[in-house]
């Protein structure tokens, strides 16, 4: 390890986790600019000169069905992995949320002795609080984005910060709404509607029908009504298929600051639980919350989860501040009347604007902004374990 020059190790595994990386090393870079990094990355990490050691993607994998058939090529990447953390010998290894393999990766470089901070806290304050047993040792200090979630880990005897949620950053509420009628050619009586079925194919197989027959009922009841659906580049095949056969076609929106501008010029959104409530409410759009997995998932997580509330607005006000309609009460008619509700109600579309701005400052840090606050972390982490003598 070089004091001149400090090498940071950072492991993302996925699309999310390369976003926090690329702000964490602009982050630690105004701080320490003759920092280096190395480690696993995607494309955000990679337009700041970051070499990943291996494509990103190999790890980005979700459901036992896409894992299975991989497991021989994850092993082989873990193992890449560890050798490239011990030969190196980083100042500090900072992994990045996708616990499948960074907590494996976590414990399999413990005996090296080296500075160790895992960033996005495992939400098992939700669900599986018995995981927790297998945290400690595992990292010297975790990043957590929700400020409930450090005492809940002091609980425990894991040491923890609040850095503040990354949604601050996203840009939500830049847009600019008059620039998005004029791109789309909205008439001025034109009523942008957002839908926003998610990013998964499972979600907007499940999602979708719903979101169609809702949509007929809203036509009907306000002809100025134009949808507009931000979906995720990767799945726009699928959502563009799914919807040819919609007798009203939303405008679809891939590029991030044209789904900005398309939540400045939106009246109200229909969202799936999930970040996507987050940006919403950051961006100040009316929502109605919803979703819908398969009976039998759902009868289990009904028995394991602990929280309340399935939107994270909600979790965080500790109140239904947005409808949820969830399982068996996602219907077309139940969406409908709720979205009616809102565009109808001025009042209570206010009323959820008000408790979105409590939302949005319970999830700020005490200083700076979410990527700033993380970087401090990391650099008093590293500071803290280069002044405690080897031995």
């Amino acid at each position: 390890m070089s004091s001149d020059s400090p090498l940071i190790y950072i492991v993302a595994g996925e699309a999310s986790g390369d976003v926090l990386g690329a702000r964490l090393m602009r982050a630690i870079k105004t701080r320490m600019p003759h920092a280096r990094f190395a480690g696993i990355g995607g494309a955000r990490m990679a337009e700041l000169g970051f070499q990943s050691l291996f494509p990103m993607h190999e790890l980005a994998l979700m459901g036992l069905a896409e894992v299975l058939p991989k497991l021989r090529q994850l092993k082989r990447r873990m193992e890449e992995t560890v050798a490239d953390v011990a030969s190196r010998r980083p100042d500090v290894v900072v992994t990045i949320d996708s616990p499948g393999f960074t907590l494996r990766l976590l414990k399999r470089i413990a005996p090296l002795g080296l500075a160790r901070a895992h960033y996005v806290a495992p939400q098992v304050w939700a669900w599986r609080e018995k995981r927790v047993r297998k945290y400690p040792g595992l990292w010297d200090k975790l990043l957590c984005l929700l400020p409930f979630e450090p005492a809940f880990f002091a609980g425990h005897n894991l040491p923890a910060d609040f850095v503040g949620h990354p949604v601050l950053e996203s840009g939500a509420d830049t847009g600019d709404g008059a620039r998005f009628r004029a791109a789309h050619n909205l008439a001025p009586e034109a009523m942008p509607v957002i839908l926003m079925p998610g990013s998964r194919v499972t979600e907007i197989t499940r999602l979708m029908p719903v979101f169609a027959e809702a949509l007929a009922m809203l036509a009907a009841r306000f002809p100025h009504l134009v949808p507009v659906m931000p979906v995720a580049a990767y799945v726009a095949p699928k959502v563009t298929a799914a919807v040819a056969a919609w007798p009203i076609k939303p405008i679809l929106v891939t590029d991030v600051g044209d789904k900005h501008d398309a939540f400045a010029a939106a009246r109200v959104a229909l969202t799936k639980s999930g970040t996507s409530t987050l940006e919403l409410a950051l961006a100040g759009v009316p929502m109605v919350v919803t979703y819908k997995v398969n009976p039998i998932t759902a009868a289990i997580v009904k028995r394991v989860v602990k929280v309340s509330y399935a939107a994270m607005v909600n979790l965080l006000a500790g109140r239904e501040v947005v409808p949820e309609l969830i399982q068996q009460t996602c219907t077309p008619t139940r969406l409908a009347d709720e979205i009616s509700r809102l565009l109808n109600d001025t009042g209570a579309a206010e009323a959820q604007k008000a408790a979105f701005a409590a939302v949005m400052q319970s999830l700020t840090p005490p200083h700076g902004l979410p990527s700033e606050a993380a970087a401090d972390a990391v650099l008093a982490l590293m500071a803290e374990r280069q002044a405690i003598p080897p031995g």
